[in-house]
């Protein structure tokens, strides 16, 4: 699905496919929707507000798309219906059996793409409380519908059934902004109704069996249903959606869509039941995310989130295509691959540079660019996949656009070896540094072991970064120090802590399950790992994006206080391989509670309220619920309790598990090393055992 990107509070967003009439659509003004470091700071943008939907059940194929309230019914409002590529195809499916609507009792998701409600009803002419007509719903993300009813009631019966249908054609960024208009006139079409649109778009309702009656002014559809005592009478709808180019049928559902053969049916079981849960519902919305690029089909990325961000792939994807390595190597291939399209070339000194939109950094910093945050990320995902055991032919199709992307590192990070983001001007931001030290890194040992050349200039210029950086970042103060989250050119410091001091820890992945080397010294890091648990930024339920101690924390806030998912699972991650397991298993307990808390479907972020006894995270308005980061992020919590380093061209693969095993025995089955499955067990005293692998691949610890 492609809807317009509808940028949420306090959040920057890239070119819209169609923004909201009267509202900012995201661009930086005066500078367009890409900043490179030759270009001025921004200004930000005014903030536009979404309608909620972290009570609604989302069913997710993209491109099709189903938001519905818990009972079940889409009434049309706010954004409820069913959308294909970006357009609400069908606002309004209301049931009523003998003139009534039943009464809700429950709406649960049985699949990341397909979502059941229950209600009831009295039949007519009884006059207790027991109800003795049961209707049940199972909607699918295209639309798709099974209705039945089934009749407790000892006599036969005979009732009228009525299913009113509207469709307004909207767009999500219309729907969001609430100026939909009026829903379309229908015509009666073969078994249904249909509705025509501006430009040619339209759609259809078809309904098995055959209704009665079809009244096309009022959107009705008729039957008469005969139930006999115990027995059933089902009404199947299917909606189609079709455009310019596009004939009807051709859009919806989850036909023909990736899954499988890009993403691994990885499997967690053991003395917790909880990561079992949250694994298998992680691998459901990373494939429910997955969509085509439109002018290469033979390629899929991951949207950002559900409902607001399905565009273009963007950074967040390559982050979720890494954490998302050990379900199979595919999906960073075509996410690297698209990504590389837009790499832009010529002379200039942009050239290499991955384009991007800008994005909120909080309350102190000016927005940050993604195309650099993507074109860092480039080398890193395409060096860490080759240990997982990308194929050689993929490597060598993408090795030329991550030395691109190394040659800007390169020549932006100059004499000192920091990068600036977003302009040239500044700042320089810690969060940019880490990546930037990744990439030179990463990025040096992919280079030597290709055969190309630049491998040592890398090194050295990861060396001048690592020297600054510990000179001019570090900030001494009683408590230990902490690192600042970024310089400005006359020398200022913002020392404002936060969840992105989590990727200071995530140095990456080198040959025979070697760690890179860090921007911090050994001290400094075991002081970020104890700050990272401190109730300040460990909330409970995750890492806040913002320390609660620091001035301007807004518990709900992006970057200024809520619990991002990504960021805590980078935490994790980076504390467990370091050592810290105290603070890395207080994160993964606390993220597992929250995930427990919103039935295994985290969202992309939530609120950062202290927990207390008998409490639930509190979700956020805005979030993206599934989110591709926050998928990702779950793999990657989940695995740090195993620690599996790869090394598929040594032809080696070592686990170093948490010793001290916070949630009990754990085996994880149906990972992917060096192109074959993958077994690991994690006994209760800390050990690991690798029970499935490719032959010749050779085991360490």
């Amino acid at each position: 699905m492609a809807p317009s990107p509808v940028p949420a509070p306090g959040r920057h967003t890239g070119p819209p496919i169609g923004h909201l009439p009267g509202r900012p659509n995201g661009r930086q003004p005066g500078t367009g929707t890409d900043m490179g470091v030759g270009a001025a700071p921004p200004r930000a943008a005014r903030p536009v507000e979404l309608p909620s939907v972290h009570g609604a059940l989302l069913c997710v194929a993209l491109p099709a798309l189903a938001v519905c309230a818990e009972h079940g019914q889409l009434t049309g409002e706010g954004p409820e219906g069913v959308y294909a590529a970006g357009r609400r195809i069908l606002s309004r499916c209301v049931l009523r059996v003998a003139g009534r609507e039943p009464v809700a009792l429950q709406g649960r998701m049985a699949a990341a793409d397909r979502a059941v409600f229950l209600g009831v009803l009295r039949a007519p002419g009884d006059l207790g409380p027991d109800p003795g007509l049961t209707v049940e719903r199972t909607r699918s993300a295209d639309g798709s519908e099974r209705i039945t009813l089934r009749s407790a009631v000892a006599r036969p019966l005979r009732l009228p059934v009525e299913i009113a249908l509207g469709s307004d054609l909207a767009d999500l960024g219309t729907v969001a902004s609430g100026r939909t208009g009026p829903e379309l006139t229908a015509t009666v079409h073969g078994t249904g109704l249909r509705w025509a649109g501006d430009g040619g778009r339209s759609v259809t309702v078809t309904a098995d069996p055959p209704p009665m009656d079809a009244l096309a002014v009022a959107g009705v559809l008729r039957w008469e249903a005969e139930l006999a005592p115990g027995g059933t009478f089902t009404v199947r709808l299917r909606v189609r959606g079709g455009s310019p180019g596009r004939p009807a049928g051709s859009q919806g559902g989850s036909a023909g869509r990736p899954g499988g053969h890009v993403l691994a049916e990885a499997l967690a079981e053991g003395d917790d039941p909880r990561p079992g849960e949250l694994l298998r519902a992680s691998v459901e919305d990373l494939r429910a995310l997955l969509q085509r690029d439109p002018a290469h089909p033979a390629d899929v990325h991951l949207a950002a989130g559900v409902p607001w961000r399905c565009g273009p792939v963007t950074a967040e994807a390559l982050w979720a295509a890494r954490m998302a390595l050990p379900l199979g190597t595919r999906l960073a291939v075509t996410t690297l691959r698209a990504l590389g399209r837009t790499q832009l070339s010529g002379g200039g000194p942009e050239s290499g540079r991955v384009p991007g939109p800008l994005r909120d950094a909080g309350p102190y910093l000016p927005p940050r660019c993604t195309g650099i945050e993507a074109t860092l990320a480039y080398p890193v995902v395409l060096a860490e996949a080759r240990r997982w055991g990308l194929p050689a032919a993929d490597l060598e199709e993408l090795l030329p656009v991550a030395e691109r992307c190394l040659d800007w590192l390169r020549r932006t990070a100059g004499a000192s070896g920091l990068v600036p983001d977003p302009g040239a001007a500044g700042p320089w931001r810690a969060e940019t540094q880490a990546h930037a030290h990744r990439a030179a890194l990463l990025g040096a040992d992919l280079l030597d072991a290709c055969g190309r050349p630049g491998g040592d200039a890398l090194r050295e210029a990861a060396g001048r970064l690592r020297e600054h950086f510990r000179r001019d970042f570090w900030l001494d103060d009683r408590g230990g120090g902490r690192p600042a989250a970024a310089r400005g050119p006359d020398g200022r410091t913002w020392p404002q802590l936060g969840g992105w001091a989590a990727h200071l820890l995530d140095t990456g992945l080198l040959g025979g399950g070697r760690l890179a080397h860090g921007l911090l010294d050994r001290t400094e890091t075991e002081q970020v790992a104890r700050l990272l648990g401190t109730p300040a930024l460990d909330s409970g339920w995750g890492l806040r994006s913002l320390g609660a101690k620091e001035p301007g924390h807004n518990p709900f806030g992006h970057r200024a206080g809520a619990v991002r998912v990504h960021e805590t699972a980078v935490a994790v991650a980076g504390l467990a391989a370091l050592g810290h397991e105290k603070e890395a298993a207080s994160l993964l307990r606390g993220l597992l509670d929250a995930a427990e808390a919103f039935t295994y479907r985290l969202p992309e972020m939530y609120a950062g309220e202290q927990r207390t006894a008998g409490g639930r995270p509190v979700p956020h308005p805005a979030a993206c619920r599934p989110a591709a980061v926050a998928a990702a992020g779950a793999v990657h919590a989940l695995l740090a309790l195993a620690g599996i380093r790869p090394d598929a061209p040594g032809r080696s693969v070592s686990t170093h598990p948490l010793r001290s095993a916070p949630l009990g025995a754990i085996r994880f089955s149906g990972l992917v090393v060096a192109g074959e499955p993958f077994a690991v067990r994690v006994g209760r005293l800390g050990l690991g055992m690798v029970e499935e692998a490719a032959e010749g691949l050779q085991l360490g610890v």
